[in-house]
């Protein structure tokens, strides 16, 4: 009797800042999540910022992490602790009126001034996998892709990484598609599942017009347990909140 080998369904992202609801979208969808952070660090992009929304629009907060371009995520150190206070101030001035934000307040209180984070990669694992797991249900599980070792380079190192993980199929965002062979997957007998962000419903949130761009955080201060609807219940069918 030959047994089939088990499906595992996985996602290779670099870790984001507070990430915006599509990235816990992908999480949701696999079986096991992997951290990328042994790559290329790209200042200013989502690894160390992200937007929420304010009475004046949308503001950025960004961490400072220097000026050296040389150097993977996972070994971008935060030396200047100064920003904890000023994204907190930022973050409850802008949702201090929003109906959920006393609900999540002891978190992120604890999260900014009640910790120092000194590696961008453990502050950014911390924040998704506790969003993740205990605001919205999310049963994944996590892994860094530095405990799998892989080699080679781009692509070949991605599909290295995979099939250390045993994964069998990867589910990845669209705007990979402009440089992911599709043949390779084929024939490492991995399924490829290209995920998509269209059709999110707006949700009530503060200051409009509405803005999907923007932090988890808007959404979970905005409609609280209700957060998942907004980010994969309304494509199973669930009904909307009231």
């Amino acid at each position: 009797m030959v047994l089939e080998k088990s499906r595992l369904t996985v996602a290779v992202i670099q870790s984001n800042y507070m990430p915006w609801r599509g990235y816990f979208d992908i999480i949701h969808d696999v079986d096991l999540f992997i951290f990328y952070d042994d790559v290329q660090f790209t200042k200013n992009d989502w690894r160390n910022r992200n937007r929420i929304k304010t009475a004046n629009g949308t503001t950025w907060l960004t961490i400072p992490v220097g000026s050296r371009a040389d150097r993977l995520i996972c070994e971008v150190e935060l030396a200047d602790h100064s920003w904890q206070q000023k994204h907190w101030r930022s973050i409850s001035q802008a949702y201090a009126r929003a109906p959920h934000f006393a609900r999540y307040r002891a978190f992120f209180e604890d999260l900014y001034l009640g910790r120092q984070w000194n590696w961008l990669s453990e502050l950014n694992a911390f924040m998704t996998v506790s969003i993740a797991r205990d605001f919205l249900g999310i049963k994944a599980a996590f892994k860094d892709s530095r405990e799998y070792q892989p080699e080679g380079s781009r692509q070949e190192r991605l599909l290295d990484l995979l099939k250390k993980a045993g994964a069998t199929a990867y589910v990845s965002g669209p705007s990979a598609q402009s440089y992911i062979e599709e043949p390779s997957f084929a024939s490492a007998g991995i399924d490829l599942v290209w995920k998509s962000y269209e059709g999110y419903p707006e949700y009530p949130q503060l200051h409009p017009p509405f803005e999907h761009a923007v932090s988890i955080v808007d959404l979970i201060f905005s409609v609280g347990p209700d957060a998942p609807f907004y980010i994969w219940g309304w494509r199973e069918g669930s009904r909307a909140p009231r």
